[in-house]
């Protein structure tokens, strides 16, 4: 086996993982709630008893582990609209998939469909407490106001509450598109512990110059791996010729 061609395989192989997910996070940096993601590697050390010297009968490999998202909060930023919201703090909003499941967001726009039910900018309703839509009457659409507490109320009182879903793990989620997330394990934030703010939306909390760094690291490091392939090809090479030679 060739032992440093596939050591730097899978150093390049992690390079590109790192590069897919920066360029992720640039693409995302105007995302409403987006959370910046980062790659997790670990070390898998493999053990040659048979190597012709101590040194080399254990080799460190790169592993592919998965993607850790950065929680930090984006910046809140104000709209205006009484509709649009943020969640000050861990949790996400629930809304119903079309198959009938449910997905996670912290994208906040707001809106009412056709049929007087709370969903998000993409259409997918979001679920109160019990996992059931929230409904507005058409006579109190323009008058909504939504609590700290995440409650949803009209001229006549309260017409439900948001439901808030926290995760302690945030590997257990996985991006499903459209800024929106599955996964399970989630517990459901009490009122008295949520934190919503109400007029504007969250910001997403990628920063481009950070991305942009991690973007030319990636490509030094993965130049530095090419010249070190090169430099061994050639001593394969010159080794090659002096044992042609006899020498």
């Amino acid at each position: 086996m060739d032992v440093q061609a596939t050591v730097l395989l899978s150093h390049e192989m992690a390079l590109r993982r790192r590069l897919d997910i920066t360029a992720n996070n640039m693409a995302n940096v105007n995302t409403v709630g987006f959370k910046r993601e980062q790659a997790v590697f670990h070390q898998y050390v493999a053990n040659t008893p048979d190597a012709p010297v101590a040194d080399a009968r254990k080799t460190s490999y790169v592993l592919d582990f998965g993607v850790a998202h950065d929680m930090s909060a984006g910046a809140f930023e104000a709209t205006g609209n009484h509709l649009d919201i943020m969640i000050d703090g861990p949790g996400y909003l629930s809304v119903e998939t079309p198959e009938g499941g449910v997905a996670y967001t912290r994208a906040g726009h707001l809106q009412i469909l056709k049929s007087g039910d709370l969903a998000i900018a993409s259409g997918h309703r979001v679920l109160g407490e019990g996992g059931k839509p929230i409904n507005i009457a058409a006579d109190q659409a323009g008058q909504l106001t939504i609590g700290p507490d995440g409650s949803v109320a009209g001229p006549a009182g309260v017409i439900g509450r948001l439901a808030v879903t926290a995760f302690d793990d945030e590997r257990l989620l996985d991006p499903r598109g459209d800024g929106l997330l599955t996964g399970q394990g989630g517990r459901a934030v009490p009122a008295q512990e949520a934190r919503i703010k109400a007029g504007g939306i969250e910001a997403s909390n990628v920063q481009p110059i950070v991305e942009t760094t991690q973007m030319v690291d990636i490509l030094r490091s993965y130049q530095m791996s090419q010249r070190i392939s090169d430099s061994i090809d050639d001593m394969r090479r010159r080794t090659i010729e002096r044992l042609g030679r006899g020498n």
